[in-house]
Order: structure tokens, then sequence, then C-alpha cells
């Protein structure tokens, strides 16, 4: 180190003496703390055998949830028990979507038929025997069909190819799957998009493009001589009875406002509890203690917990679930609202009583418009964070969208309705965080943003 260095470092040390020359405690404070925060992480791992878990992850199930939530799926199947029936094109293997027209990428006739898989090759199945081109392959995929167990005649077996002594099953990619088995043969297809979404499979608007939906909407020829188009383009969106809009709405509806009925309701509970708690305003301990501790229990005790006791007492439906969010924040709203009044400025209050107000008047004129801008800003943002917890607790049985979204997960089928309902939700927050913002803007002043 040259000298210049030696009498910067010199300078540096008498301006910072607590900087450069600390005692080796408190060098040895960040040392100790990061290895502490080690030791904790890998407790966690050993205590949670995240080593076992990771090797148990199934990202292959994973992506196919994943390609469901986005993307729909058309089912092509044969079966040999009833070949008069041919081939069956059948959105998500529902027998009740059987698409009376095939879509030009299969062609069939009888127990022959050819299916286009797009880029992950071709499909024929001609007498009996189901071949498979893949693009990245000179020779077919063949599998032989007829009595019993199917027969795999190919040479090569790659990974995407499981042959078992009951079935063939094909996934080339997340996108197509061939499977082949005693009983049947059915090819899966996936495609971008939701199928359906704005009217079901038997509307007479299904599969209609925008424009004509538009044209028809201005159209003065009735499809249904008993309500207009406009009427019927509504209520067909409506009571999609694949997408539920109507329900969903409704029960998006019950969720706002169970956050928002059982917010209001503790805020206003609250504030005259929590007057009634702090130290300033009332001089009995004993009260002060017993309204503390009800504090306490009542935030001690999750909203969820809350919920479930609710449902016991009053059955499943939002009453419950608007009860378990006024509990658990009265107790939170009472400890916020009390600390505010005991730190707020006495020199307010003490002139309000100066000019001969009673004791209501000097809280409520002294004390009150210092914690109104708390009291708003605290009641805004539990009422956005309510309406999270509303959607949990009415997966628990206090209904509103959190049930409409456990049944879709329930299926394991319907990951697409799953995705929905959660975007509903986002848009539902992002709403009320904007609402609120402009809202404390107004009330509080500040900037919105």
């Amino acid at each position: 180190m040259t000298h210049v260095h030696m009498l910067e470092m010199n300078a540096i040390a008498r301006k910072y003496p607590d900087v450069v020359d600390r005692p080796l405690l408190k060098k040895l404070v960040a040392p100790i703390v990061t290895l502490l925060i080690l030791a904790y992480l890998a407790v966690c791992y050993v205590s949670f055998d995240i080593h076992s878990v990771a090797k148990r992850v199934r990202f292959d199930i994973a992506s196919l949830y994943l390609l469901d939530s986005y993307a729909h799926k058309i089912h092509v199947s044969y079966r040999f028990k009833k070949p008069e029936a041919g081939f069956v094109v059948s959105l998500e293997g529902n027998r009740n979507t059987v698409y009376s027209e095939n879509p030009d990428w299969v062609q069939s006739s009888g127990a022959n038929a050819s299916i286009d898989l797009g880029r992950d090759g071709f499909v024929r199945v001609k007498d009996g025997i189901v071949s498979y081109r893949h693009p990245d392959y000179a020779q077919d995929f063949q599998v032989k069909t007829g009595q019993g167990a199917p027969t795999y005649t190919g040479r090569e077996t790659p990974e995407w190819l499981r042959v078992s002594a009951t079935q063939v099953d094909a996934r080339p990619s997340l996108y197509s799957r061939i499977r082949v088995t005693k009983s049947r043969i059915e090819i899966q297809r996936y495609f971008a998009g939701w199928e359906n979404f704005w009217f079901d499979f038997d509307s007479p608007l299904n599969g209609k493009s925008f424009g004509e939906v538009v044209s028809l909407a201005f159209s003065a020829q009735r499809l249904d001589p008993q309500q207009s188009n406009i009427s019927l383009i509504f209520s067909e969106f409506w009571y999609n009875e694949e997408w539920l809009h109507g329900d969903i709405a409704y029960a998006l509806l019950q969720t706002l406002v169970m956050a928002v009925v059982g917010t209001l309701i503790a805020g206003i509970l609250a504030l005259p509890m929590a007057f009634a708690a702090a130290r300033n305003v009332n001089r009995n301990r004993v009260s002060r203690f017993g309204l503390r501790r009800l504090f306490d229990f009542l935030r001690g005790v999750d909203n969820l917990i809350w919920s479930l006791i609710f449902i016991r007492a009053f059955g499943l439906g939002p009453l419950s679930g608007t009860f378990a969010i006024f509990f658990t924040d009265t107790g939170t709203f009472g400890k916020l609202f009390s600390e505010a009044i005991e730190n707020a400025d006495k020199k307010q209050a003490e002139g309000v009583q100066a000019t001969g107000a009673s004791p209501v008047q000097k809280y409520r004129f002294g004390v009150f418009p210092q914690i109104l801008p708390l009291f708003i800003s605290q009641m805004l943002y539990y009422l956005e964070s309510n309406t999270r917890s509303a959607t949990v607790i009415g997966a628990l049985g206090a209904g509103g969208i959190g049930l409409k979204l456990l049944e879709t997960m329930r299926t394991r089928q319907d990951w697409e309705n799953t995705t929905y309902i959660i975007a509903l939700v986002i848009i539902l927050v992002i709403l009320i965080d904007n609402l609120s913002s402009w809202l404390r803007a107004k009330l509080i002043g500040g900037d919105s943003h």
C-alpha cells in the first residue's frame, strides 16, 4: 500500500471511527447472523424433507395442468364394442359435446380414419392397424388392434412411446396423444384458447364469428321470435352452461359483499371500542385490560378458523364468511385505532376542552380528526385484503367465488375454468386497489398513485 493510500485510510478512520475501528464483537455480528440464517434454512430443508419432495415432483403432470388452463382438448375415439358409431369427435371427451360434423383435420369412414395432428404428424387407422407418422422419423409407428390387447409392431421405442401388456400410449408432445387399448382407439389434440367461452355447445350462436354476432345484433330478422337478437345474445352468453358466466358473476358479487360488509361492520364497531381501550381516554384499567384482551382474542384466531366455527353455527353461505371477517378485523382495527388514539397530539384535545366542550366533544373534535386518515387508510387496505380472504373462506363453505373455484379444481379437468375464476379475482382486487387509492386521495389527500 502506498504512502498516499495510507494517508487516505487514516483520514477515513479519523472521520468515521465507528465504521473502520469497530469492536470485534460488532464485526462478527454480520457473519453470525448469516450463519444462523443458513442453519435455519438447513433445518427447514431437513424438517420438510425437501429432497424427497423434489424427487416426487411430476413436472409432466404440472405441464399438462398448465396446458389445460389455456387450451382445450378434442378427443377422437373409436370403441371396438360399438363399431356402428364409428369415430366420435368430442370436446374434452364429454359425451354431451359431440360434434355433429367432423372438423377438417379428421376424416373418417366407419372403422377407418385419417387424423392430422399438425406439427406432431399424422395418424391413419385402416383395417385394424393404427399407423402414426412422426415428422422426425422415417418409419411409421404401427399398432395392431383386434382381439385382446393391442400389439406394437414397430422397431423403435422412443421415450415418448410407452408399451405395456394392456395398452400403447404415445405422447409425441404436450399437444397430442395417441392411446390404444383393447377396448378403444383414442387420439387427442390440443388447441390454444377457451372453447365455447362465449356460447355453449348447444347454443344457436355457437361457432359464429365476432362479425357475424355483431351483424346479428343489428339484424331485424330474429332468431327467436320471443326475444330480440340482442337479448338472445346476452342470455346465451350469461347462461352459458359450460362457463356459467352468470353464476360466477353472482358468486363474485357475494365475495365482494362479504368483504365490504365484514370490513365496514368491523370498522364501525371497533372505533368506539378503541376509544374505550385507549389509555388517554379511559382511566379504568380493568375495562381497558378486558377490551385489549378481547382484541387479542378476536385477531388471534385466524379468519379461516372463525369461518369454520360460523359455518357450524349458521350453515353454509356468505353470512358465515361475513362474520368471520368482521370478528377478525374488529380485533385488528381495535388495536390499531386504540394505539393511534393514544399517540394523538394532546394539544388539540386540550384546546377544544379549553373552549368549554364536553368530554365527548373533546374527543370528537380534538382526537378523532387526527386518527381519521389512519381509519380511512386501514379500512380501505383491509377491504382489498379481505376480498382475497373472502375467496379462501368461500372455498371452506362460506359460498362466493371461492366455492366455485374449489368446484372447478376438484374435477381436475376444468383448469381453464379455474384460470378464468382466478383471473376475475385478480381483476376485482386490482379494481378495488385502484378505487381505494382514489378514495384515499380524495378523502385524506395525497397522490392516488
